[in-house]
């Protein structure tokens, strides 16, 4: 009889985290790689110990309708975990972990390059060379805006946000303000030169860029809004690498078919992999399929921080991501 603990990973991993699963669990693994049902997440909750999903799996309430289920841990590949219903889990016992820390660098990597891509027109700059369209350089093609020296707002002041700080700061000179849910100890922002702003209203008037790096979830659903798009600078830039419900994705397009802001950069959407098609009408919008993460060495740092959570879970130990 095989003692080893039941695993579901409810995505293809990368090889080498998932030669490690295999090896220390009675593991099974989504080889369609598509995003279960809610149907089978209730079918697995009675099957399996613990269950391993990514940020593309919703386990909602109706997912998690079940009674007295056989898993004991959700292991969430991801450091975000709005997905999963936080209240269904309490009341089943339901053990929650993340991936915190091992993303962060990559994260801020592709918040920057978002940043430096629709500040400079660098989307619609492929898109025209592609199309064979380019008649060559001349003084007012294409003009973007400095990035150097500018204020970056950022939105949400954890490890991402702070890594995000780091680059723009000592990398790009920029002047650094911060708006967060509770107060940023001094020495941290000194870190970066940077100022807490109190309020969002009051930070987004002061700001060249703003950088989206807060959790997502109900609380924070549709936090950029008409109002607070209307309080940006006419020729400020919007970037996104948190979560796509944080933006009004209908609302952020109206503001810039009407130039109301300079442009956007998103790597999350709402309803992802669906994208709203009036975003594809935005040509000062750059947007990308949700690559934060996706370097090599980050995608397996993130299961080998599985794997941790895993075994400290099943060796009588709280997971040290514990989250829920």
């Amino acid at each position: 009889m095989n003692s080893k603990p039941r695993v579901l990973v409810t995505r293809r991993w990368p090889a080498a985290v998932e030669a490690q699963l295999a090896e220390r669990f009675d593991t099974q693994f989504n080889r369609t790689d598509t995003p279960l049902t809610s149907a089978e997440f209730r079918s697995a909750l009675a099957r399996f110990d613990a269950i391993l999903p990514t940020v593309t799996d919703k386990l909602g309430a109706e997912a998690l309708d079940v009674t007295a289920p056989q898993t004991r841990l959700l292991a969430n590949y991801g450091v975000g975990y709005s997905h999963i219903d936080s209240d269904a889990v309490r009341a089943h016992g339901i053990t929650v972990s993340n991936t915190p820390d091992v993303l962060s660098e990559c994260t801020a990597d592709i918040a920057m390059t978002l940043m430096l891509m629709v500040a400079r027109r660098a989307g619609e700059g492929e898109r025209e060379l592609r199309a064979g369209q380019w008649t060559g350089w001349r003084p007012t093609h294409l003009v973007g805006s400095k990035v150097s020296g500018k204020v970056l707002g950022i939105v949400g002041f954890g490890r991402i946000g702070q890594a995000m700080a780091q680059r723009a700061h000592h990398g790009f000179g920029m002047k650094i303000l911060v708006q967060n849910r509770s107060a940023v100890p001094q020495d941290v922002l000194d870190r970066y030169g940077a100022t807490q702003v109190e309020t969002l209203d009051a930070m987004l008037p002061q700001c060249d860029f703003v950088s989206l790096h807060c959790p997502g979830g109900a609380a924070n659903r549709h936090l950029i809004n008409s109002r607070r798009l209307d309080l940006m600078k006419p020729d400020a830039f919007l970037i996104n690498t948190a979560r796509g419900e944080v933006v009004d994705e209908h609302a952020l397009a109206q503001a810039l078919m009407f130039d109301c802001i300079g442009g956007a950069a998103l790597d999350v959407f709402d309803g992802e992999p669906r994208i709203a098609p009036v975003l594809l009408d935005c040509d000062n919008l750059v947007m990308l399929p949700h690559l934060g993460s996706a370097t090599r060495e980050t995608r397996e740092a993130m299961g080998m921080r599985v794997l941790d959570n895993l075994v400290d879970y099943f060796e009588g130990r709280d997971p040290r991501d514990k989250v829920l």
